[in-house]
């Protein structure tokens, strides 16, 4: 079996950001050398997410109305916040969005369905930010 593991950093100037990161996953996949296996493509904080869906601005802004009424930035509504921080909401919005996204790998490619991409879900920006790409197969 094969393996590649590579990493990428964001950080984003503003606290909210959605990135599609396909054409790096793609080259990290086109690097390894698998044909035939899967893609992990993980966030590596608790106030971050990876999704796949459509890379169509509407819904990226209806994705941002919808998560802020669902988990407002408000610090002083939050006991998370009593730590000194003010991040509970982005916490709450991972946890919506989710943590990961698993691709499989055909001939080589990506196998998305129609109009799939993967994409970086930022909800806490303005420091670096880790999201780990892990290729396995053969």
């Amino acid at each position: 079996m094969k393996s590649k593991t590579a990493y990428l950093t964001f950080n984003t100037p503003d606290r909210h950001a959605f990135i599609n990161i396909t054409p790096q996953v793609r080259k990290i996949v086109d690097e390894s050398g698998v044909k035939e296996g899967m893609v992990l493509v993980n966030a590596m904080h608790i106030s971050a997410s990876v999704f796949i869906n459509d890379d169509e601005s509407g819904l990226h802004q209806d994705f941002e109305k919808w998560l802020e009424r669902l988990a407002p930035h408000s610090p002083a509504s939050y006991l998370h916040n009593q730590t000194g921080e003010d991040n509970a909401d982005a916490h709450l919005k991972r946890q919506i969005m989710g943590r990961e996204a698993v691709v499989a790998i055909t001939s080589g490619k990506l196998d998305f369905g129609p109009w799939e991409q993967i994409f970086y879900g930022e909800f806490d920006g303005r420091r670096p930010k880790r999201v780990l790409i892990k290729v396995m197969g053969e």
